[in-house]
């Protein structure tokens, strides 16, 4: 029997082998027994998994051997560890004492009432020694009474298979035992024994037996009481009759309830009643004889322990070579066996996380904090990441509040992934605020209240600067949404608690996107803009009870497509269910399907940890759902879709999170760890584990989804199942017919689900499903109904109504009716379209749920179109109606209110207001302002009186008719053509009193334009109040938004007259605001209201004002915005002063373009000219004409009033290919109505036969061509260009020898040009050594057709040609290959037809012959291999090869740089392409280095090899075995000839056969029958003589002799066998007469 089969043995079962039938075993067949069962073994394999490899090992309980090796690693900790169990000591040893008196009673009393009393008084008492000695012993060694715990193992055999009986197992363990099937286990309890009901009793019954029987055994080894000593001599000299009565009672305790249900009920309550009374006396007669122990003698505890480490040491040898016969035993996902510990320390520690791992291969252990991976690269010095010995440690330095979090250990192998947590709380130190008590959202304080440093305030208010807007991405790229926070109060070490949500649902940080908060700014940065990004962000802000938010919506684009007109990316790719056999797969379709309908969409998967991704179908599948199989169990995987059309397969969704191949509830039991350490007990159930019953049919089999592509059924396992696991076979059959078929025959199906493709779209199918074990294959389930294949869901209706609204100058409401009866309905998509442009654009990339959208992004001022259609799993509907053209322009609505209302003036009975305009103008003009005014007598305010029945247009006003001394507050509202906007916050408290002071009042209106990066420019209105005397000046103060009131700064040290000023050197991104005070000859007054705060920055689409000079040379400035609301207007001023009557200056606008025109533009008209563009916010932009600029713009006027034609290229002549001479020249740029006159020698020339004149007027480019060139055409040449005002000429001078050589080239190119009307040759003959040292004779031929006849010459002899040439690419070429002397000559090849012919010649003579000839010798020498060392059986060869050889080519050796004398023993030769050194019987001296020298004619290459050292001794040694071989060659014995094959005789015929041996020294001869040694005799004649001839003769053949011979030679050289074959046969007639006499035998028989 084999280990691995000796493992599965049960109790009953191991006994019969050892021949203990109907006793329980000896301890030294325990120890054996135990032993069978080794850690990591304890369950069987269930039967799939003995014969199929590819199934995943990991399908053993997970529980049961993480508790173990948990225990394992626990075993130092106890104080005793054999048997295979471990047991931890929780109670006193006298209360343990105590009760095994009390089992033993119970024992003893139940064989009383069974067996004689003297005997069964006898056995109680030995019982009841025992128990208590071996309870004793086992609590003094730290053992607990689970160690001791009695269980069921009787032996009696059952008919039927069976459960394994009840345990004394808590209910907390029993949830950590498997529940889907029973096998032989090892597992331990520690509940102890108490309460026990009836049925229990009789457990105890039969199990305290085989405690007597255990304890009397164990006196074999000497643990006897001294006290008892006649006693147990008395057991020990009966020992055969004491077992056979303890096998008596142990049947007697094992028989049937009924036939002892009244005996062991009078034994249990006797042992009830008694158990009290007798605690106390068993307890002290057990404590009296465990006083005196006799220790085990020295023989038996060595045998003992050699038993033990021989029984180990197999049990090692054993699990090691199972380890490696099946290398999956290796294999398990990765466990924690010390997780990471949470830690809370002080701001400025340092902490360390530890976790230590196994699993194996070994996990890659990644920390995370809040599910975000820790780049150590990215905080250097921040985190410090360490893996040693199987210890991973995370540092976290200099901790602070930040750090504050969840941090993950993640560990991850080929089995799987498992992590742990552990969390770090930052506190800071006595005397600073701990903020995280508003993270936590804890607050102790009133709802209405909030602390701070100094006390209580009664709120928070929230505000959002800097806000982020409507933003607009691409997939794949970067972008970032942030604000900045602003919180009043302020409140020092006390944050608000961020939030973002997308769509109303939270963000969390992950790989995609990540959240910053860095004091007063927060931040969501998407580090990879995908599509599933897309959506509405909200930013939420909370303090203490207050919070606010924000938020914009997000569009991200499609990336686009590596192939032009493929389909976009799908989007949302996520798993919707899971299990073993397949994961279903869900996505989204996208809205961009390329310009051609998408024919379906590709699957792929990646394991995790690997980056190799597979395609998971073949064909593309339309439905937005897919079962994804042919996964491995236990594995995590993520997937990702490609959409496909006509045109090509589109680029691949995001990928998804990773999933693992398993079952929910496996999953859940992952996630779950036992609650307490294995306590190592056994327990040996009776069954073996491959019995079983066959499982029932499933129930609930139904059809979950069914598509064109695949259906998917569901089912509940059988309730009838038996102890192991089961498997599932599906089957099918056509709906009419009854012929079921297996689907899944080669993998069976773990999960109660699966996925069917491959079946026929429109067919009608049912369904059922068998359940299978060990045992059989089940009865299947009851069939499913008719199920059509198909796709049930519907692809939804076109929606309906599609409204558009305004909204603002850049976006449209769309509203529309949803689709009617639409089932799992994804969301819409939404396109616009400019009228009359055709081409449509997605609104949105992401389905947005709802009948309500903002489309954004569109242009101010077009109209357009919509349409809508709605999503879901089954496709995209059909398009809904367009909807009406709307255009694209703001909804107007009333003005926002007017703020900052200050006092300007002071008189006794009137007010002079001022106040800043509103932030928002409503999308419309302002119009006017109303004022109220309230009296206040003692802190109590009046009713509001209106001050103005007209509105005033100016931001200021004078409110007349109050009191004098009267306190009075204000407010202001602003009115459009909407109407009149809300009121303004109620002013300060003013008091209407004469003002008397001297110095002048504040500035007022001040408002800020041409905001730029680094400048913009202030402007206010001067002072009402101007004091005793004028203003004379103003200063300007500034200072950043977020400073303190005393780091204001002054921006001009003197004062300045003018009511503006340009602010330079601002930080780009820093937020400013500004102040203003006048100056008159008293003093400095108050200062103005604050302008700001306004952020430093040029926004995007920013454009500046530029001047140009028209081609009258008038000069104006102009501007664009493409930023204008419906009644913006552009407003253009000088100095900030209107010039709308200035009669120097003329404005023209027309839509979002002006321009401004200076009439005679002089010195008066210096300054700086801006334009404003009204109801923006703040668009302007200005230009300075100065001095410098006066002058630049004048002579630039000059220049377009008198201009020039640019010329390019001057004049110029060139030859072209048919001996034409051109001139040219080309201007800059020539319009329609430029003109051109030719000069010769000063007299025009105009175009006729000789002349021939051109004009492109698009290039520039003018021309003048000539057919020749005659003498009379010598002189210059000039052409005049005028082309309206402008004017330009260029003149070419041809005199002399320019004008001679001009004239030859032309001659020759005439020739040429006629030569290359017929075949001729483009490059003309010539040569090239190719790189097999071959010559080829090459030239280039053009202008040839079929009729083209080439012929070559070698001194003017033809050459045949064998190959037709093709002229392709117009090369023509003869190869000579070897070429040598003989191929010396004159080449010469003709081309020729009926239009004329060409001819080349190449002379190869004399010196031309001899430079080919070098060349070809180099190329050959280049050809040269390396030098190789050949050992021979004459010597030693030194050899290299040419492609081949040529005498020209001259051959040197050197030996040790001496050239070789060639002799007998040394010679060098050429055979074939092979150049050789020969040195014959080789000597120490022909040790060296060699050096073959290979001349061309000019120069030398060299080859060398070193034949000394090892390289000379293995190639000496080499050729003396070749020499050795060469003579044992020669000298061997062998067989020359004469024995055939095969030898066919008749019977009774003489064979006679002769055959010549060779062989130096004679060889030996010997016969061989049927490779067997045969001998002489005298039916077989064998002779061998002369030494050289052999014979074998057989004189009257047999069918005996029949057979395969062989002659074997032999001497010490070597041997030969030659074999032949006899074959001897009977001729028919004593063949038939020997048939018919065997066949009367038989009858006489």
């Amino acid at each position: 029997m084999s280990k691995s089969q000796s493992r599965k043995l049960s109790l009953k079962d191991f006994t019969k082998l050892h021949g203990h039938v109907g006793t329980f075993p000896p301890p030294s067949l325990l120890w054996k027994l135990i032993a069978l069962f080794p850690q990591g073994h304890v369950m069987s394999l269930p039967f799939y998994q003995k014969f199929h490899q590819h199934y995943d090992r990991s399908y053993r309980n997970k529980d049961l051997r993480t508790t173990m090796s948990q225990y394992h690693q626990e075993k130092k900790r106890s104080a005793i560890y054999t048997h295979g169990s471990t047991a931890y000591s929780s109670r006193s040893s006298a209360a343990h004492r105590q009760e095994s008196e009390a089992f033993s009673r119970a024992t003893s009393a139940s064989y009383q009432q069974q067996a004689s009393l003297a005997t069964q008084s006898a056995l109680a008492t030995a019982v009841s020694r025992k128990a208590a000695s071996a309870y004793d012993y086992g609590y003094s060694h730290g053992l607990t009474d689970s160690s001791l715990m009695l269980e069921d193992y009787s032996s009696g055999l059952s008919p039927q298979t069976k459960r394994a009986r009840k345990s004394l197992l808590s209910g907390e363990e029993k949830e950590n035992l498997p529940s889907d099937y029973m096998v032989p286990i090892f597992s331990g309890r520690q509940k102890h024994v108490s309460g026990i009901t009836d049925t229990e009793e009789e457990r105890i019954k039969e199990a305290a037996a085989y405690i007597a029987q255990r304890n009397l055994l164990a006196s074999e080894e000497g643990i006897i009481a001294s006290k008892q000593a006649t006693v147990s001599k008395q057991a020990t000299a009966s020992k055969q009759a004491t077992v056979s009565k303890q096998a008596t009672a142990s049947k007697q305790a094992t028989v049937s309830k009924q036939a002892t249900a009244s005996k062991q009920a009078t034994a249990s309550k006797q042992a009830t009643v008694s158990k009290q009374a007798t605690v106390s006396k068993q307890s002290t007669s057990t404590l009296h004889q465990e006083e005196v122990l006799e220790k085990k003698s020295r023989k038996v505890a060595i045998r003992e322990k050699a038993e033990q480490l021989s029984l180990r040491k197999t049990l090692e040898e054993t699990e090691a070579f199972h380890k490696k016969l099946n290398e999956d035993n290796l294999l398990h996902a990765p466990d924690f066996v010390i997780k990471p510990r949470s830690h809370t320390v002080w701001e400025k520690e340092n902490v360390i996380l530890h976790c230590s791992v196994s699993g194996w291969p070994e996990p890659r252990v990644t920390w995370y904090k809040n599910q975000v991976p820790i780049n150590v690269h990215a905080n250097p010095g921040k985190y410090v990441i360490e893996s040693r010995y199987g210890m991973h440690t995370l540092e976290i330095n200099a901790c602070d509040f930040e750090d504050t979090a969840q941090y993950r250990a993640s560990a991850m192998n080929a089995k799987g992934e498992f992590s742990a947590y552990a969390s770090v709380v930052v506190k800071r130190y006595k005397g600073e605020l701990d903020e995280t008590g508003f993270h936590a959202r804890v607050s102790t304080m009133p709802p209405s209240f909030a602390v701070t440093p100094y006390g209580y305030a009664s709120k928070f208010e929230i505000h959002f600067d800097e806000k982020f807007d409507v933003s607009f991405g691409r997939e794949g790229e970067t972008m970032s949404l942030g604000c900045r926070v602003v919180i009043t109060p302020e409140i020092k070490h006390f944050q608000p608690e961020i939030q973002w949500y997308r769509n109303g649902e939270l963000v969390s940080p992950s790989k995609w996107v990540q959240t910053h908060w860095s004091g007063d700014r927060a931040t969501l940065t998407f580090s990879h803009l995908n599509k599933e990004d897309e959506g509405l962000y909200t930013i939420h802000a909370r303090m203490g009870d207050y919070y606010e938010q924000y938020s914009a919506y997000v569009f991200v684009r499609d990336a686009d497509a590596e192939i032009e007109g493929a389909p976009a990316s799908p989007l949302d790719v996520v798993c919707l269910e899971a299990n073993k056999d397949y994961i279903i797969i869900s996505w989204k379709q996208p809205a961009v399907d390329g310009g051609s309908p998408i024919l379906g969409y590709f699957i792929d998967k990646c394991e995790v940890g690997t980056d190799s991704w597979s395609q998971c179908n073949d064909t593309p599948v339309k439905f937005a759902r897919f079962p994804v199989t042919g996964l491995i169990e236990g594995r995590s995987y993520i997937f990702r879709v490609r959409a496909v059309n006509k045109t090509g397969i589109g680029l691949p969704s995001r990928v998804s999170e990773p999933v693992a191949a398993l079952d929910p509830a496996e999953k859940a039991r992952l996630k779950s760890r036992p609650s307490a350490p294995w306590t190592g007990q056994i327990i040996v159930t009776e069954e073996e584990p491959t019995e079983g019953i066959i499982p029932g049919p499933p129930t609930d089999l139904s059809v979950t989804e069914a598509t064109r592509s695949y259906v998917v059924l569901s089912w509940k396992p059988p309730r009838q199942r038996g102890h192991e696991g089961i498997l599932y076979f599906v089957e099918k059959c056509d709906a009419e017919t009854e012929n079921w078929q297996r689907v899944n025959t080669e993998l069976p199906v773990k999960s109660p689900r699966f996925a069917l493709f491959d079946l026929a779209e429109g067919k009608s199918y049912r369904f059922r499903v068998r359940c299978s074990n060990s045992a059989g294959v089940g009865e299947p389930s009851e069939a499913t109904d008719v199920t059509v294949v198909g796709d049930k869901l519907d692809i939804p209706k076109a929606p309906g109504n599609v409204i558009p609204s305004r909204n603002t100058d850049t976006s449209v409401v769309v509203t529309w009716e949803e689709s009617k009866d639409a089932k799992e309905l994804v969301g819409y998509y939404i396109e616009s379209s400019v009228v009359g442009s055709g081409k449509w654009e997605p609104c949105n990339n992401n389905p947005v749920k709802g009948s309500r959208f903002t489309c954004h992004g569109l242009t101010t001022g077009q109209s357009y179109i919509f349409r809508v259609r709605a999503v879901n799993a089954a496709g995209l509907s059909e398009y809904s109606q367009n909807s009406e053209a709307i255009e694209v322009k703001a909804a107007i609505a009333a003005p926002s209110p007017p703020c900052d209302i200050t006092c300007l003036e002071s008189f006794h009975d009137s007010m002079v207001l001022g106040w800043k305009q509103p932030d928002k103008t409503g999308g419309a003009e302002i119009t006017g302002y109303y004022v109220n005014y309230r009296e206040v007598i003692d802190g109590v305010p009046g009713r509001w009186r209106e001050a103005n029945i007209k509105a005033v247009s100016d931001e200021a006003y004078k409110i007349s008719n109050l009191k004098e001394n009267m306190v009075y507050q204000f407010q202001v509202a602003a009115m459009n053509i909407a109407g009149l906007g809300v009121p303004s916050a109620v002013s300060e408290c003013f008091k209407c009193e004469e003002w008397t002071i001297a110095v002048p009042g504040p500035p007022h209106s001040l408002k800020y334009s041409e905001v730029r990066k680094t400048s913009l420019v202030l402007q206010w209105k001067p002072p009402i109040h101007s004091g005793r005397t004028p203003v004379t000046g103003y200063f300007v103060d500034m200072k950043e938004a977020s400073a303190k009131e005393d780091q204001w700064r002054g921006l001009n040290e003197a004062a300045i007259k003018n009511n503006y000023l340009r602010v330079q050197g601002l930080k780009e991104g820093e937020s400013y605001v500004f102040r203003v005070r006048a100056i008159n000859l008293t003093g400095v007054g108050k200062p103005s209201d604050l302008a700001g705060p306004v952020v430093a920055e040029t926004r995007p689409g920013t454009k500046e004002v530029v001047v140009s000079v028209d081609d009258d040379g008038i000069i104006s400035l102009n501007f664009e915005c493409d930023q204008m609301a419906p009644n913006s207007e552009f407003t253009w001023s000088k100095d900030y002063v209107s010039t709308e009557d200035s009669p120097r200056l003329e404005v023209e606008s027309k839509g979002n373009k002006t321009k401004m025109t200076f009439k005679d533009l002089g010195t008066e008209d210096l300054g700086i000219y801006s334009c404003d563009v009204t109801n923006t916010d703040g668009i302007a932009s200005s230009y300075l004409i100065d001095e410098e600029e006066l002058k630049r713009l004048l002579a630039l006027s000059q220049e377009h009033k008198f201009p020039t034609v640019p010329v390019k290229s001057e004049l110029a002549v060139e030859i072209l290919e048919k001996g034409q001479v051109r001139f040219w020249m080309q201007a800059e740029k020539l319009s329609g109505n430029a003109k051109v006159n030719y000069i010769f020698s000063d007299k025009e020339i105009f175009e006729g036969p000789k002349y021939k004149m051109h004009i492109d007027r698009n290039t520039g480019i003018i021309e003048m061509f000539m057919e020749k060139l005659q003498d009379e055409d010598e002189g210059t040449y000039t052409f005049q260009l005028q082309d309206g005002r402008a004017t330009g000429h260029s003149t070419l001078v041809l005199i002399g020898d320019v004008y001679k050589k001009l004239q030859k080239e032309a001659e020759f190119q005439r020739q040429e040009w006629i030569r290359k009307q017929g075949p001729h040759f483009a490059e003309y003959l010539s040569w090239e050594v190719t790189g097999e040292c071959n010559v080829l004779l090459k030239c280039k031929v053009a202008n040839i057709k079929k009729e083209t006849h080439i012929v070559w010459y070698k001194d003017e002899r033809e050459i045949s040609v064998d190959e037709k040439h093709d002229f392709k690419d117009g090369i023509c070429t003869l190869l000579i290959t070897e070429f040598s002397k003989k191929d010396a000559g004159i080449y010469e090849v003709i081309l020729k037809d009926d239009r004329g012919k060409d001819k080349s010649r190449l002379k190869l003579v004399d010196e031309a012959f001899k430079d080919l000839m070098s060349e070809v010798c180099k190329m050959i020498a280049l050809s040269a291999t390396d030098l190789k060392i050949q050992s021979t059986a004459e010597g030693i060869r030194l050899y290299s090869f040419v492609t081949y050889y040529l005498e020209d080519l001259k051959v040197n050796w050197s030996h040790n740089g001496t050239a070789i004398k060639y002799s007998d023993r040394v010679k060098t030769g050429v055979t074939g392409e092979q150049i050789w050194l020969q040195i014959n019987e080789p000597t120490p001296n022909d040790k060296g280095k060699y050096v073959m020298e290979l001349f061309d004619g000019k120069t030398g290459h060299q080859k060398t090899v070193d034949l000394s050292g090892q390289a000379y001794d293995e190639a000496f040694a080499e050729f003396q075995r070749l020499k050795q071989a060469a003579i044992a060659e020669k000298n061997r014995a062998r067989v020359v000839g004469g024995l055939p094959d095969v030898v066919t005789i008749q019977e009774g015929k003489a064979l006679n056969l002769t055959c010549i041996v060779w062989g130096d020294p004679t060889p030996e001869v010997s016969w061989l029958k049927n490779e067997r040694p045969l001998a002489s005799d005298d039916h077989c004649n064998l002779k061998f003589e002369a030494g050289k001839t052999a014979y074998f003769t057989i004189s009257g053949v047999s069918t005996a002799d029949s057979g395969k011979y062989g002659l074997v030679v032999k001497n010490k050289y070597g041997s030969e066998i030659s074999d032949f074959t006899v074959s001897v046969f009977i001729p028919e007639e004593e063949a038939r007469i020997a048939t018919a006499e065997a066949q009367k035998g038989s009858k006489s028989k």
